[in-house]
């Protein structure tokens, strides 16, 4: 499954303007609502924090990649935010972070949302492309750079 068949330029917010990881969950939940989708976001908020209580999505590198299985979806969904501030979210290396990929997943779909996780997952590791998302200008520019990226950073 590709990044440009889940994520929509919809679902990318350039400026999230949260000051903690409640409020990051809530923000980036509601993009996707805003761009389209149909979704109880208190359901959804509440599902990602039980996950976020598992343990930190704040992967470090001021990246977070919060996930979870919502029933009320049939196809996988990514969002992205950015934060030119940076957002305190108990992330594993106690810094920021400023860049998130939000993933839902049908309760169903194990095998594809590990698949989407790693894959982000080794996108992010490159630090000229968490250079690049930090510097784009523009929603689609964000969305042109995370697509290229996918092409580039096969898993």
């Amino acid at each position: 499954m590709q990044l440009n068949q889940i994520l929509k330029i919809e679902f990318i917010n350039a400026n999230l303007l949260a000051k903690n990881k409640d409020e990051a969950l809530e923000e980036l939940v509601n993009t996707i609502i805003r761009g389209g989708l149909k979704l109880n976001s208190s359901s959804i908020i509440d599902i990602l924090k039980q996950r976020e209580s598992l343990g930190s999505t704040g992967i470090g590198d001021g990246v977070a990649i919060p996930h979870g299985k919502i029933s009320d979806i049939n196809d996988i969904v990514v969002a992205f935010g950015r934060s030119d501030e940076g957002i305190v979210y108990d992330s594993l290396d106690g810094k920021p972070v400023h860049l998130f990929f939000l993933l839902l997943a049908p309760e169903n779909s194990a095998g594809q949302h590990l698949k989407i996780l790693a894959k982000i997952s080794k996108m992010l590791k490159d630090a000229n492309f968490r250079k690049k998302l930090l510097k784009a200008g523009s929603q689609s520019e964000l969305y042109e750079i995370i697509i290229e990226q996918e092409n580039i950073c096969v898993v």
